[in-house]
């Protein structure tokens, strides 16, 4: 799935959680929208494996719920949000496509690593690909009660985050062809310094 599409997502698991505590500070919603965009930081070096937790990032999600009901305050509210989202963007990459350049070809079986169990879980292709248009329409979806969940700055993001989604999944297979292009007209000096998997299959 997009990245925004996760940060949408755990945009909601902010406002969930403010709603089931009352705690509704503008951090509890941030802190969601941030959890669900970090592990795609991971994007440069080893995707879908180095900042992707989908077991123990839930075990860190309960750990954190249990603190918070020790400590109550905001900003343990706001870490507990933070880590659910993060978990729950990992597991749900499995929902989505593979790793290759074309996951709408459907030719790798890796969609997230499971570092608990040291393997890696297959996609189940539910969204074909990230910027599929059933991705674009989920995104929108978790976009209308984080915008009323939402206010001010927080608010104008969602509405960029919808526009971002909605442009990326117009382009998403374009994209691919001008790739090719690109990679085809660089030269090797400038590629070596390119991380493999977004040039290996186009070269």
């Amino acid at each position: 799935m997009m990245a925004t599409t996760h940060a949408l997502a755990g945009l909601l698991v902010g406002a969930g959680a403010s709603a089931l505590t009352g705690d509704a500070a503008p951090l509890v919603l941030a802190a969601g929208a941030f959890g669900g965009l970090f592990p795609d930081f991971d994007l440069y070096a080893g995707h879908r494996k180095t900042l992707h937790f989908p077991v123990y990032g839930v075990m860190l999600a309960v750990l954190g719920a249990l603190a918070y009901a020790v400590i109550g305050t905001t900003i343990a509210l706001a870490a507990v949000v933070f880590l659910l989202a993060a978990a729950l963007h990992a597991a749900s990459d499995a929902l989505g496509g593979g790793l290759e350049l074309r996951p709408w070809e459907g030719t790798s079986e890796r969609a997230v690593y499971d570092h608990f169990h040291g393997r890696w879980w297959r996609p189940r292709r539910l969204i074909r690909y990230d910027g599929a248009p059933e991705d674009a329409l989920v995104g929108l979806a978790l976009a209308v009660p984080g915008y009323l969940a939402a206010s001010g700055t927080l608010r104008t993001l969602v509405v960029a985050g919808v526009a971002v989604s909605v442009g990326y999944a117009a382009i998403r297979k374009p994209m691919v062809a001008l790739a090719e292009r690109l990679v085809a007209a660089t030269p090797d000096a400038v590629l070596d310094h390119v991380p493999e998997r977004f040039v290996g299959d186009v070269q």
